[in-house]
């Protein structure tokens, strides 16, 4: 069924809902928790009223995860305005796409776990064998579009999304659950929170497994191959690798003034997608482990008029890659390789962080912010073995026994490390009744390529008491990953250590309306521009690339009846690469976002989405038709009972199986994946968990 079909589908399916709703007689009000989203914390570093926010700001509860029946954080994120979950060549990670703005690696949208960056050094994101993040233990999701340096520094590009997890208050009790579904799925958790003495003790695990989707392709890099070098190694068509083995880990324990938060996250055997080189490898895997710790001291009463917060925080990561680059049979003009093109890197990376900051509200009608840090990152070891040389010919026969340790002599790249001290300074100030205005700036300097300095102004006007308008600028970083500056021995990508940092501005405008308790809008406009964009020309990585966009997104929520909740979202961009005059190519110039959850019977509750993704454009260069669009629909039905009863979720992805697509990156003298990158077809899910 085309997407046209799907989204009338859909529509029919919000107005029964609605029909049957208005005319359901209970006398209770809506059922459903939406949980706390009147607030925002990472826009200034406390908890603002979100319409008054400094930043352009969406909040999603834990009752909002349960309600859309999502299983992994790009189900959600997907839901965000101006923000599109897209896929990459590497194991399939995803790219949050933030008003158009693209990269494969995706270095340009700052993640972190309770205000503390989960970003590695390596290619500047959060690690390239992602393999998702459950959702059981998250309490909010809170994302900023639009820069974040002034308060966050390098990386807060685009964008900036902060995963808070729950405390002991929070979770309250012990839940257990479990979950199956389609592509062999299975996961099963323990959450638990509550108190041993004076002590909050939160805690989860989770397990789970999936063999992915395995949608095909039709053709790869290596099909392409085959033409130019006379071969016929090629698997496509061929189904792409999505699977994985996942633990994860949470212990959270707070005491008076103190919180000590631990983490842990590995992924085993995770698939390659549509092959790190884009051609298919069904027989590569990869391995991450990621271990976290924080330890916080928050004091709000240190003295008159002061709050003041210290913390250290340390990361462990390591990615280990086993890969089949192109299959047996392959040659690339220096000779055949009996068993493929073999690569194995290894990469260790370790990141240890200070920071120390107070809030001061001792002047009339102020509330100054100050804080200072320091942050080590280092990639302290790295290992590589493979069966071919630089130049891309065979060591031997090119078979495994011919893979050989080259970590001394001809490794991908060498240890690294880098020096972050950073300062900054904000004051909301009530300059008049009803109007308030934010003003920030950050410092931050850098031991290998200097320092930078990003200001951001916010002015909010209450012009009535529903009615908010706004005005926002700012301007923002992105340092260039160690992949960048020192990348060696790859003669498609080689570092250059005169990178500078990419910088970008914008401008926005937005206004918040209430006009009756049920209905809300709001909607917003903007402006950036992007430059000493950080792209490779001739193989080499230089600041070569300028980007500008503009676009707009508009939300609405409407309590339809006590029982009827209808929401949406539709966000437009277009964004212009000013080095060749063309479209920028790869992320969707409109989006359509809607929403029903429908208490249907007391205890239960019913949601559909509708998404609708649609004009993609090509890259430069590129001259295959524009992607095709396309729009899913997902169903869930889930119970409310409370504590001390089994809660059942059955949820439904991709309804009508739509034949959804992410753009592949363009290439020359070939495009890798000319077919684009297949995303899952419809699959079926089921949960139960109890709460004790």
């Amino acid at each position: 069924m085309n997407r046209y079909h799907a989204l009338a589908a859909s529509v029919l399916l919000l107005q029964a809902a609605a029909v049957a709703a208005q005319g359901a007689e209970e006398e209770e009000d809506l059922a459903m928790t939406y949980g706390d989203k009147s607030f925002v914390t990472i826009a200034t570093g406390a908890p603002v009223p979100l319409h008054r926010a400094p930043s352009m700001a969406t909040v999603i509860t834990a009752e909002d995860i349960a309600a859309i029946g999502a299983t992994d954080l790009d189900e959600v994120l997907e839901t965000v305005p101006g923000l599109h979950v897209a896929r990459s060549s590497q194991a399939n990670a995803p790219v949050y796409v933030i008003r158009g703005i693209h990269r494969d690696a995706n270095p340009q949208v700052l993640m972190l776990e309770n205000g503390i960056p989960v970003s590695g050094v390596f290619a500047g994101n959060r690690g390239s064998i992602w393999g998702g993040m459950p959702l059981e233990s998250i309490a909010r999701i809170e994302v900023i579009r639009g820069p974040g340096s002034a308060a966050y520094g390098a990386d807060a590009f685009a964008g900036v999304i902060n995963i808070i997890t729950k405390t002991a208050a929070e979770i309250d009790g012990t839940e257990v659950g479990v979950r199956a579904g389609s592509f062999r799925t299975g996961d099963a958790w323990v959450l638990h929170g509550g108190k041993v003495g004076s002590l909050d003790v939160a805690a989860y695990f989770r397990a789970g497994t999936t063999d992915g989707h395995e949608r095909k392709v039709r053709a790869d890099a290596q099909t392409s191959l085959d033409r130019l070098f006379g071969t016929a190694a090629s698997l496509a068509p061929g189904p792409i690798s999505t699977g994985r083995r996942a633990v994860d880990g949470r212990l959270d324990l707070g005491y008076d003034k103190w919180r000590l938060r631990l983490g842990y996250k590995e992924r085993d055997d995770v698939g390659t997608g549509t092959g790190t080189a884009s051609a298919l490898d069904p027989v590569g895997s990869n391995y991450s482990q990621r271990i976290t710790g924080d330890l916080t001291y928050l004091d709000k009463d240190f003295a008159r008029n002061w709050e003041v917060t210290a913390q250290a925080s340390f990361m462990h990561y390591k990615e280990f890659s086993d890969l089949v680059l192109y299959p047996a049979g392959t040659n690339l003009g220096g000779g055949a390789f009996a068993d493929g093109m073999i690569g194995n890197p290894y990469k260790w990376e370790r990141h240890g962080r200070f920071n120390a900051s107070a809030f001061y509200t001792g002047f009339a009608n102020h509330r100054i912010r100050l804080g200072a840090g320091m942050e080590k990152a280092e990639i302290y070891r790295t290992r590589e073995s493979k069966n071919f040389n630089p130049d891309f010919s065979p060591i031997g026969t090119g078979s495994y026994a011919d893979v050989t340790d080259v970590s001394d002599t001809a490794p991908f790249l060498r240890p690294h490390s880098r020096i972050v001290r950073y300062a900054y300074l904000q004051d909301e100030w009530n300059l008049a009744r009803d109007w308030t205005l934010t003003a920030g700036i950050r410092h931050d300097r850098y031991n290998d390529f200097g320092s930078t300095t990003n200001p951001r102004l916010a002015l909010a006007w209450e012009a009535a008491y529903n009615l908010t308008a706004k005005v926002l600028y700012g301007t923002a970083f992105r340092a260039p990953s160690f992949t960048e500056q020192f990348a060696i021995n790859n003669p498609v990508a080689v570092g250059n250590a005169n990178l500078k940092p990419e910088r970008m501005r914008t401008l926005e405008a937005a206004v918040s309306w209430q006009p009756a308790n049920t209905l809300h809008l709001s909607m917003n406009v903007f402006r950036y521009e992007m430059k000493d964009a950080i792209q490779l020309v001739n193989a080499v990585y230089s600041n070569a690339g300028e980007q500008t966009g503009r676009g707009l997104e508009f939300e609405a929520a409407w309590d339809a009846t006590r029982n009827l909740r209808l929401a949406g979202s539709y966000s437009r961009q277009r964004s212009l690469d000013e080095t060749t005059n063309k479209d920028a190519g790869m992320a969707p110039r409109n989006r359509i976002y809607l929403r029903a959850d429908w208490r249907f019977v007391p205890g239960w509750l019913a949601n559909a989405q509708v998404n609708w993704v649609a004009d993609r454009k090509r890259a430069a260069g590129d001259t295959r038709p524009d992607i095709d669009d396309y729009a899913t629909v997902d169903l869930t039905v889930r119970t409310q009972r409370g504590k001390d009863k089994w809660n059942l979720a059955f949820s439904v992805r991709n309804l009508f199986n739509a034949d959804a697509r992410e753009p592949s990156l363009f290439g020359s003298p070939f495009v890798p994946l000319p077919y684009d990158i297949p995303l899952a077809g419809r699959a079926f899910f089921a949960q139960a968990s109890y709460r004790m």
